[in-house]
């Protein structure tokens, strides 16, 4: 294992900057997942690493030595990609083997490393079929072994779930896990799915636009977003994010005005905030309450009038959509079975010390967790 290093990296295609400046140190045996959005610059980053695209600037780093130019071949990296891309007219073992064969190890050591990797994948069973026998998730594993045979310094995968189906994605994300707690590779992930980011990294690196936003712990960057691009991606469902005015300020504190019909009012501890100045106030789901119509609010809670507009019900837990008179819907997170309907009339109760509250700039202002 290896640690990597990105120092000022950028690419550009043309005219385009597709990633305008990049500085990330990942340690021997972290589990990195870049995500983003399609567009933010998280495959390119991968294949800069990989040495699949060429970088504009800057350097790259792999266990110390500087790679930014070298061949894929020379890096010390195995990659897995979305593709299983499988030899057909091959087995498994054969498939797992090819690229031993091409550096021509001894048939002995060949083996020992095919086999090693069918017990840790759990593929002994299937070493004599052909990729056409095999389940969606036993192929990506295939592509997986093929990998692990080469003994790589790291790891890099490229949105390798995105083929499969929901069950098998969660399947494959623990096989992953695990994989990497018996191997203690480094491993550098890239993927647009937050669940797979959250379940699966040691540090999220949180990119848009070709920029890192935020990294750090999943937990982290859940409970402590920088900006209005971590707190609205990181999070399933999102955070609502309110947009509001500020109607006082003294001594540490501030009255917001929430732009609604309503004018519902929020007062709590913040910094930095003017009178006048806009901003948004980010509120996770389950933190917000719903009361029925003319029921008296729980002590501490803000009531913002809404209207539920539908309702999904998915045993254990239910999630309301509420019109608050807010430019999007409110999403509202109710732990069990709810009696809630579409059309009714109620309170969504705002609990003040949960609110975020992020600039006109989308900079975080006051982070609720930091109160």
């Amino acid at each position: 294992m290896a640690a990597v290093e990105l120092r000022n990296v950028r690419k550009s295609f043309g005219t385009v900057d597709v990633i305008k400046g990049v500085d990330l140190t990942i340690d021997k045996g972290e589990f990195v997942v870049f995500v983003g959005a399609s567009g933010s610059g998280k495959s390119t980053l991968l294949r800069m690493i990989a040495g699949l695209e060429t970088v504009s600037d800057g350097n790259i780093l792999i266990d110390g030595e500087d790679v930014t130019f070298a061949e894929p071949s020379e890096r010390g990296i195995a990659m897995v990609f979305q593709s299983y891309a499988l030899y057909p007219h091959m087995n498994v073992y054969d498939n797992i083997a090819f690229n031993l064969k091409l550096a021509h190890l001894g048939k002995d050591e060949i083996d020992k490393r095919v086999k090693e990797a069918a017990r840790i994948l759990r593929l002994n069973e299937l070493l004599s079929r052909s990729p056409a026998q095999l389940s969606g998730g036993q192929r990506q594993r295939v592509a997986i072994g093929r990998a692990i045979v080469r003994n790589p310094k790291v790891f890099l995968f490229d949105e390798p779930l995105s083929n499969l189906d929901a069950a098998l994605r969660v399947q494959m994300r623990l096989e992953i896990e695990r994989l990497h707690r018996e191997l203690g590779t480094t491993m550098i992930y890239v993927t647009h799915d937050q669940v797979e980011a959250m379940t699966l990294a040691d540090r999220i690196v949180a990119l848009d636009n070709g920029r890192i936003q935020q990294v750090g712990p999943p937990l982290d960057l859940y409970a402590r977003p920088n900006n209005l691009f971590v707190a609205g991606f990181i999070g399933s469902p999102k955070m609502n994010l309110l947009p509001a005015k500020v109607l006082s300020a003294a001594d540490g504190r501030a009255t917001m005005g929430l732009e609604t019909s309503s004018g519902t009012k929020v007062e709590l501890a913040t910094r930095g905030a003017g009178v006048g100045d806009a901003v948004t106030l980010g509120v996770r789901p389950e933190t917000l309450e719903v009361v029925a119509k003319g029921a008296a609010m729980p002590a501490g809670l803000t009531a913002l009038p809404a209207r539920v507009e539908s309702v999904e019900r998915l045993g254990n837990i239910t999630y309301a959509y509420l019109d608050g008179g807010t430019p999007e819907v409110i999403t509202v997170q109710v732990m069990g079975h709810s009696d809630l309907e579409p059309g009714q009339e109620v309170q969504v109760g705002l609990r003040a010390d949960q609110v975020h509250v992020f600039d006109a700039a989308g900079a975080v202002m006051v982070s609720a967790v930091a109160r």
